[in-house]
């Protein structure tokens, strides 16, 4: 199902660059980059220096590849606002993570960088199949996290009437869905699931509303929940990326005429792919961990940051100009190690969404009852499920066959897993309890 493609004239002067235009401008922009990240956030200048690096060496992009990493360490070392390039009173806007694992990482903006972020968001969403006037609604959380004033400030910028719903209140999202007729939805691909179970629930078919796009991000997810969401409801799954450590949501995106990979927005975010082991940077067409290096951040500039995500680029197809980055297939913080074997939970999901009769609602629980370590995945079955053994079964064999780890499959009632009202949680580790 592919959707329309993005008009010629819609299109902003970043995207009609070619490839040896886009090389030109990035040099210059990340030499500037450079040069601001040196004279103003003491952390780059030691840094930088301690390789032997001065701003004016960098003659290539290639030549990148000899500034040190940045890693959320570096920027909770530096908490606040030690890694802001411009004084305190210039940052109009700061947002965070949630600091679970530790302090926080605080990421600042400028008017300016606002402006640039509004601008992406809008061409995004603009790839993603939506125009002026369409009704957005944003069901990715307000506040600290990106992910909702992102979407908001985006659609606005692109002239939608936007619905700034937030997360939560699922009866109401699907009542303001039908009363207000959006078309568009930005959401994270889990909250969606739920949104999609109440409205059956109450007697309604997805594919009568009004929606017409979804764009989901904040998670990794499969082309199997890309078929699932598009069969239940007749609507485009597009993918969209960012993290706060960059910019935001915005970075890359999916365009709805070909569904292929996200169109990295390389007029502002320079990326590369390294062995996460060894940090060495790998061919386009490699798969690796995800680095990005700002090119237009005025508050916030980050050199070669660790994004931890595993994806691949490619060269581009609807963007001609600009590369792909495959769907993400899982981070290397959430990389399980049961018994020797590298698991993913997209890979669990992946075999869940091709057994009848269960849900993309899972949760993968990890203990260590003896020695070894021992995996759990706890799915929940459709309402019209009746041989919860046999699925059960289907999966363990499923998982044990293309995944080659040997896990325990718990077949649990509709809505017996806790609904994420944002990003969905999918590994439960229970080893050191």
């Amino acid at each position: 199902m592919l959707g329309e493609p993005c008009p010629e004239e819609l299109r902003d002067d970043g995207e009609r660059l070619s490839v040896d235009e886009l090389r030109s401008r990035q040099l210059s922009l990340l030499q500037s980059t450079i040069n601001s990240a040196y004279e103003n956030v003491p952390h780059y200048r030691a840094a930088l220096e301690a390789v032997g690096f001065a701003p004016g060496e960098l003659k290539s992009l290639e030549e990148l590849s000899r500034l040190p990493f940045t890693s959320k360490k570096e920027l909770r070392d530096n908490y606040p606002f030690g890694m802001f390039a411009v004084p305190r009173s210039e940052v109009v806007r700061v947002h965070a993570s949630s600091g679970t694992t530790g302090r926080p990482t605080v990421v600042g903006y400028t008017r300016q960088d606002l402006d640039t972020w509004a601008d992406l968001m809008a061409r995004s969403i603009r790839a993603a199949g939506g125009r002026a006037g369409d009704v957005c609604h944003v069901a990715y959380g307000y506040g600290l996290f990106t992910g909702g004033l992102g979407a908001h400030y985006g659609a606005e910028r692109l002239g939608c009437t936007v619905v700034p719903v937030s997360g939560g209140m699922t009866e109401r999202q699907v009542d303001l869905i039908r009363d207000f007729g959006a078309r568009i939805i930005m959401v994270t691909p889990s909250y969606f699931l739920a949104i999609l179970d109440e409205m059956e629930e109450r007697g309604l078919d997805p594919r009568d509303t009004s929606l017409q796009i979804g764009i989901f991000g904040a998670e990794p997810w499969t082309e199997q929940m890309r078929a699932e969401v598009e069969s239940r409801t007749g609507m485009h799954a597009v993918d969209i990326y960012g993290l706060s450590e960059v910019m935001g949501p915005g970075v890359a995106q999916e365009c709805v005429e070909t569904k292929d990979g996200l169109h990295i927005w390389e007029d502002h975010f320079y990326p590369e792919i390294i062995d996460p082991v060894t940090g060495e940077v790998l061919p386009d067409g490699s798969v690796g961990e995800l680095v990005f290096t700002t090119l237009t951040k005025e508050a916030f500039p980050v050199l070669r940051y660790r994004t931890r995500d595993l994806t691949r680029l490619l060269p581009g197809t609807a963007r001609p100009g600009m590369r792909r980055m495959e769907k993400i297939t899982g981070r290397t913080d959430d990389m399980m190690i049961v018994r020797g074997v590298n698991v993913f939970p997209s890979q669990i999901e992946e075999q869940i969404l091709l057994v009848d009769g269960l849900t993309p609602h899972y949760l993968c629980v990890l203990t260590r009852p003896g020695r070894l370590d021992e995996l759990t995945v706890q799915v929940e079955a459709t309402p019209d499920l009746t041989d919860h053994p046999t699925a059960a079964a289907a999966l363990t064999r499923r998982i044990k066959d293309r995944i080659g780890v040997t896990a325990t499959v718990e077949v649990l009632a509709p809505h017996a897993l806790e609904r994420s009202l944002g990003k969905a949680k999918r590994i439960k580790d229970n080893r050191n309890l």
